[in-house]
């Protein structure tokens, strides 16, 4: 296990959330780095439903991911690429028919960024790949858009047949990971996959899949909040975890607990909205976390967080 460095670079350069007031999503947290002119013009912007990265994903309700800028519906075109973003990715989060907030991440492309942000779609049985973006991670690219999965193989697969996130260690070498020889040429070290619920009967799943030169984040976390699991407390377990500066989160015999309105875990428990912090002390040490709920069966069902 390696100690993050501060001057690494981060496959995701900006993060924000878009939460609807009304007929318009409007930006309610987001972490930019050093980015602050773009970080301006996001301050400044609103989104109607089908306009915008934003507003698509609202529109289509699933999440979407764009691979060009210039000439597409992107409303920031100027101010991203004087920031230098060139790709991002929109995950709506839904609670049943209700949208709750759209989460977009943002990156930079360059020929050091290895890394994956993937999206998976049932079609006729299998999850095939949607869209996904890889950096300068070709090989692997090539790979997973010639790979289909059955319910409960792989990642994707494994997070479709237990409706709940999954996170997996040594991707180059893991024999559950389908894709390992290739993950492992490109330096990829973990992945989390993330179930996407929409108001359609399609299974969405979205991976993130952590490289170590260039990583998504440094520590991950999924959080149990079902009922089932905690009671009506409104509380959660970390059902797993791993951090690069810890190791292993997880403890089965005594498991970590988070509270309703307690850090930014309980915040999200408590409203069911995704956040972002960063810098300070919910951050774990890190520069920054992204902490997106997953709603299932009329209930916050699941947490995730990712520090970088």
């Amino acid at each position: 296990m390696t100690i993050p460095q501060t001057d690494i670079k981060t496959f995701i350069s900006v993060s924000e959330i878009w939460v609807p007031n009304g007929d318009k999503l409007e930006r309610s947290a987001g972490n930019y780095g050093t980015l602050s002119d773009f970080e301006e013009a996001s301050r400044q912007t609103s989104f109607s439903k089908g306009e915008g990265l934003p507003g698509k994903a609202w529109a289509e309700a699933k999440p979407v991911v764009l691979k060009e800028f210039d000439g597409s519906y992107f409303k920031r075109t100027e101010e991203a690429r004087t920031a230098g973003l060139t790709r991002a990715v929109a995950v709506p989060v839904f609670a049943g028919e209700v949208l709750k907030a759209v989460l977009v991440v943002l990156c930079a492309d360059d020929e050091e960024r290895m890394g994956a942000i993937e999206v998976w779609a049932e079609n006729n049985g299998m999850l095939i790949l949607e869209d996904g973006y890889y950096g300068a991670a070709k090989h692997f690219e090539w790979v997973s858009q010639h790979t289909h999965f059955p319910r409960g193989q792989g990642l994707p697969g494994g997070v479709w047949a237990s409706e709940t996130p999954m996170l997996m260690r040594d991707l180059g070498s893991g024999y559950r990971f389908v894709r390992a020889d290739s993950a492992g040429r490109a330096g990829l070290t973990n992945g989390i996959g993330i179930p996407v619920p929409t108001p359609s009967e399609t299974t969405y799943v979205l991976a993130l899949l952590s490289a170590r030169g260039t990583p998504i984040a440094n520590r991950f976390e999924i959080w149990d909040a079902r009922s089932v699991k905690v009671g009506a407390s409104k509380g959660a377990v970390m059902l797993d975890g791993i951090c690069a500066k810890e190791g292993a989160l997880w403890d089965d015999d005594n498991p970590r607990r988070a509270e309703a309105f307690k850090g930014i875990i309980g915040r999200v428990l408590a409203n069911g909205l995704p956040a972002i912090a960063s810098k300070s002390a919910e951050t774990a040490g890190y520069d920054s976390v992204v902490v997106l709920p997953i709603h299932q069966g009329g209930e916050l069902s699941h947490i995730v967080a990712w520090y970088c």
